[in-house]
């Protein structure tokens, strides 16, 4: 029989580029997410039956030992940008976490994936940073020969990142971005999924590995390329931080006083404690090279999703074509 792995929260941005990663592998795939009905896009994943999504709670012991069961392996994707009720920073990221890892070790697992972040920091500026370095230190304590993940900021076709501010550009001349002098370090979400296969595989020594993709940008660069791969021109303004603070109070407030029926997807308080340092590999970090993976750029991959925010969409290298033989008549 194959062997089985158990992916927490499967199902999202990250999780179903593992999932499908580890089906093409051959291992049966149990995706942990809690709204199971609407994780039927990883079912395709595989042949029938192969991948499975199965509910789960990782705020429940019972409900996380269920779906790890006879499970070879286990990565846990499951993470929060925004605290939403129950789900807190703590709750997800340090208690969930360090519940997946001792259960793990109590199950007898074989190999352990987390994927944590870049800036995890027990000091660091935001309870994001300090609730992430929370979780890898209970993580660690569970199951010392777990692969931890830190990636810097991950793009690709569903990303939340440059998906929310191409789409920013078709309402207003003004791009307003907050820390605009910000480094990061973007890397692919199939690179990422690449070094958490291999690590679920065993193919990867236990530890921290920081994974960033071959450039180092400022916030303000990367939305500069975002615009000329969509074709666009806009200003783009960087907020002095007592604005950028307004906004994300203003925003933080209207999801308090909406009982969290209006979710702040603009900007937080917390995230921008986080934007105050670079969101870069550590000198001397382990990352991609030990793990045998080549990162691709972010111009070999922008172009294939960001299209749709052309003014002309699919069509516009085709208008632009099309104009230029006008002018040339």
């Amino acid at each position: 029989m194959s062997k089985l792995v158990t992916i927490y929260g499967g199902s999202g941005f990250v999780g179903r580029y593992i999932t499908r990663r580890m089906a093409k592998e051959g291992w049966r795939v149990r995706v942990a997410v809690r709204r199971p009905n609407e994780a039927i896009h990883v079912k395709p994943y595989g042949v029938p039956g192969q991948v499975e999504p199965v509910f789960c709670n990782i705020r429940d012991d019972n409900s996380v030992a269920r779906v790890m069961q006879g499970a070879d392996a286990v990565v846990n994707c499951v993470g929060v940008l925004n605290e939403l009720g129950k789900n807190t920073f703590s709750t997800i990221h340090s208690e969930g976490a360090g519940r997946i890892a001792r259960i793990a070790s109590q199950q007898g697992v074989s190999s352990l994936v987390h994927i944590s972040a870049i800036g995890a920091d027990a000091n660091g500026p935001s309870e994001y940073a300090k609730t992430k370095a929370a979780g890898e230190a209970a993580v660690l304590q569970s199951f010392p020969g777990a692969v931890i993940l830190r990636p810097s900021v991950i793009f690709g076709n569903e990303d939340e990142f440059f998906n929310r501010f191409a789409g920013m550009t078709r309402l207003s001349p003004i791009l307003p971005i907050a820390a605009g002098s910000t480094n990061f370090q973007p890397v692919f979400v199939d690179d990422v999924a690449k070094a958490a296969a291999k690590a679920a595989l065993g193919e990867a020594a236990g530890g921290i590995y920081e994974l960033g993709g071959p450039e180092v940008k400022s916030f303000r660069t990367l939305m500069a390329q975002m615009l000329e791969v969509i074709h666009r021109r806009r200003l783009i303004l960087s907020l002095p931080r007592p604005a950028a603070w307004l906004v994300a109070f203003g925003f933080d407030m209207l999801q308090a006083a909406s009982f969290q029926l209006i979710e702040n997807k603009v900007l937080t308080r917390d995230q921008l404690r986080s934007l105050k340092a670079d969101n870069v590999v550590s000198e001397g970090a382990k990352g991609f090279g030990e793990l045998g993976i080549n990162p691709m750029t972010l111009g070999s991959v922008l172009p294939d999703y960001l299209w749709k925010f052309r003014p002309s969409g699919q069509y516009d290298e085709m208008t632009k074509s099309a104009r230029n033989l006008r002018n040339g008549a």
